[in-house]
């Protein structure tokens, strides 16, 4: 980038005397800036016909000239990032902050927000970590999921606040009596993001490679095949009944790719940049519902605008802040809400550690001021006694005649929360003449983790999205750190109930059953809930349809922005 060069330069010669008046050579000018005497004339002359410095050679080599500077690098700075922004230049603006990163808070805050660029509404969302490329399938990170609902669309979907699917690809679709035939019936104005129509049958070559991923695997089980029935309809064949269908087909974890093109969907944005320091979103002219009213959303990743102590990574960012979040004058709250998802404690029986062993532990957590004393940012979480709302954790009578195990080995993953209480549960249990061991899990599931089996306890975060009750049940199925949780014969007794649930109809009777595993989960001692997240959104003025989703998000179809005045 030439201008990121020419700014390079200038600031070498500024330096030596922070803008007073200097006499130099033209050798020690060359020398200051890694270059020729030669291209250190061309410098000179071309930052004098731009207005920045003044330059008074004399005559004679070796001779001293007079430099005088008329613009500080920091206003070159910025002039140059507004006209960056200005032209869509997002790169060259970022390139150019990074020369100062204890001052981009500040360059960025003008740029940060709602505005109309060249005649688009676009918003502007700093980030504080590079987001992982989004792939149909399970996504750790909520930013992740949350992108990855607006780039790739389902057969079915969940809109607003409802907990039940819709159609999205599929118009609607139809159940034969007996629950093993599910009839989907595709819109006939389906297009991708390259323009490209939707045929039906690539919908079935994606919905096949997405349930032969091993993540998913155990999500739909109970498929048999899925066929093109009609060119507008996917019918779908079971070999036991699941109700929960066209919830699976719902999750952000089942939007469909394009078969041949893995980064292309058909929802409403479509990626157009996706690097490590930008990610830009661009509204989809040809989406099949209605129009969101930005036309594009970009990402900026500026982690020197956080300092966490612990490292970006561990930041778990429920409190976002569209534009600046330090200028409270111009900030306003729009949205707030606490999050459904929880972090949670999980303990695994064993000859090391018995029920009623478990259910001391748990009583402590719950009973004493350990959660409620958590050195955290006030109104960071909320301790909790439910699993869902209405989802109690059981009463027991005090246990503290009950005597703990000397050692115990705990291990643990993201968010950042859990290092905090890992170390609180430590001296509890120190006090109780327990020795426990600390392991933590530096991603943010459990994929990956070679440790599980040494574990007596676990925690971790469960993130809720839609339809709650069915994300625990997704939870159950497939989570990893199930099977290393419970015994085998445990396990499949576990599987066959979540199979016995899911053939019944009524929804109600699902929720119902689904309730009583996890209450004998909790009564057992083997689960019980830790804290909710505070979520909250901060906007400027003028940006407006900002609604708190169950992610900590917002729908980015629903924001807009007002048209300048002219």
């Amino acid at each position: 980038m030439r201008q990121l060069n020419r700014l390079k330069q200038y600031q070498r010669l500024w330096q030596p005397s922070e803008g007073a008046q200097q006499q130099a050579t033209v050798s020690e000018l060359a020398s200051r800036c890694f270059c020729s005497e030669r291209h250190v004339r061309t410098l000179l002359r071309q930052a004098q016909e731009a207005g920045w410095l003044s330059w008074r050679a004399q005559s004679g080599r070796g001779k001293r000239g007079e430099l005088t500077f008329h613009v500080t690098p920091e206003s070159l700075r910025n002039a140059m990032m507004e006209e960056a922004l200005k032209s869509g230049q997002q790169h060259n603006a970022l390139e150019l902050a990074q020369l100062a990163p204890d001052e981009l808070r500040l360059l960025l805050h003008p740029y940060m927000g709602g505005l109309w660029q060249n005649d688009t509404p676009t918003l502007r969302i700093p980030y504080y970590r590079s987001l992982e490329p989004l792939h149909p399938g399970f996504l750790p990170g909520r930013a992740e999921q949350h992108l990855a609902g607006h780039v790739f669309s389902g057969l079915t979907r969940f809109h607003g606040n409802s907990n039940e699917p819709t159609g999205d690809l599929a118009h609607h679709w139809e159940v034969s009596d007996e629950g093993l035939r599910w009839h989907f019936y595709i819109r006939s104005t389906l297009h991708w993001h390259s323009g490209d129509k939707i045929e039906t049958e690539q919908l079935q070559r994606s919905l096949t490679t997405l349930q032969a991923l091993p993540a998913l695997r155990k999500l739909f089980q109970s498929v048999l095949r899925i066929e093109v029935t009609h060119p507008q309809c996917l019918t779908f064949t079971l070999h036991q009944p699941d109700y929960w269908l066209a919830h699976r087909l719902a999750a952000y974890s089942s939007g469909l790719a394009h078969p041949d093109q893995p980064m292309t969907g058909s929802g409403p944005f479509k990626l157009s940049v996706f690097d490590p320091d930008l990610v830009r979103l661009e509204s989809h002219e040809q989406y099949h519902l209605s129009h969101p009213l930005l036309k594009a959303i970009e990402f900026w990743i500026t982690p020197t605008l956080f300092d966490y102590g612990l490292g970006t990574s561990c930041r778990h960012p429920v409190q976002i802040a569209i534009g600046e979040p330090d200028e409270l004058e111009s900030l306003r709250l729009v949205s707030n809400s606490t999050s459904l998802g929880f972090c949670y404690l999980t303990l695994k029986q064993s000859a090391r550690l018995n029920e009623m062993q478990a259910r001391r532990l748990i009583n402590i957590i719950h009973l004493s001021a350990l959660l409620h004393t958590l050195p955290l940012n006030e109104g960071l979480i909320t301790p909790t006694e439910e699993l869902l709302p209405g989802w109690s954790i059981p009463q027991w009578p005090d246990l503290t005649e009950v005597a703990l195990p000397e050692k115990l080995t705990l291990i643990y993953h993201l968010p950042v929360e859990l290092h905090t209480m890992a170390g609180q549960l430590k001296q509890y249990l120190a006090q109780q003449g327990c020795d426990l061991t600390v392991i933590f899990h530096d991603a943010k599931t459990w994929d990956g983790c070679l440790r599980l089996a040494e574990a007596d306890i676990m925690m971790g975060d469960r993130l809720i999205g839609e339809a709650p009750e069915y994300t625990l049940e997704q939870w159950l199925r497939c989570d990893t750190l199930w099977p290393h949780l419970l015994s085998a014969p445990q396990y499949a007794h576990l599987q066959a109930t979540l199979d016995a649930v899911q053939t019944q109809a009524d929804e109600q009777a699902r929720h119902a059953g689904l309730k009583a595993i996890f209450n004998q989960l909790m009564e057992n001692a083997v689960l019980t809930p830790l804290f909710n997240y505070q979520y909250q959104i901060s906007a400027p003025p003028g940006v407006n349809g900002i609604r708190l989703n169950t992610r900590g998000w917002f729908d980015f179809t629903e924001a807009w922005l007002p048209a300048p005045k002219s």
